[in-house]
């Protein structure tokens, strides 16, 4: 009995190695491969991969650099709520990407391809959503304080 499980766990890297290289679910938009999707999802569920409890962040290097200031705020939007979302919404992207990595730490958001299927709320963490997790010159927005007017 021990030779088996001696074997079977030897064997185990092998195995992992072989299942990785037949899996390729990159989302490109001119490249639609529904099956192999399908493929990559059955084996991300079947080994429950939580790629946020793996250690995926949505950094400016990894991600949010990457993809549009709508997905962004999309992404700022499901993590933090409406709110979070509304004041980061007229930054440049390049700063309102930096302010969205600063927002989502520690939230475990996960961008659709990375979230596992069938399971709700997968990839947002019903974090607080509140303003206390946000700059100073982004939470003290009151109505009487003075606002600079650019001129038409």
């Amino acid at each position: 009995m021990a030779k088996h499980s001696k074997l079977a766990s030897s064997l185990m890297p092998l195995f992992a190695h072989c299942v990785g290289l037949t899996i390729n679910a990159t989302c490109q938009p001119y490249d639609r491969r529904p099956k192999a999707v399908a493929h990559a999802d059955r084996v991300a569920e079947a080994v429950q991969l939580d790629m946020a409890a793996a250690g995926w962040r949505p950094t400016v290097a990894g991600y949010l650099g990457r993809v549009t200031k709508a997905q962004i705020l999309e992404a700022v939007r499901e993590a933090k709520g409406e709110q979070a979302a509304q004041l980061i919404e007229d930054l440049k992207k390049a700063d309102m990407a930096r302010e969205a990595e600063r927002l989502l730490e520690g939230t475990a958001w996960l961008p659709e391809p990375l979230r596992l299927r069938g399971v709700e709320g997968a990839g947002t963490s019903g974090a607080t959503r509140d303003a206390e997790s946000l700059p100073a010159f982004l939470a003290g927005d009151s109505d009487d304080a003075p606002r600079a007017v650019a001129a038409e």
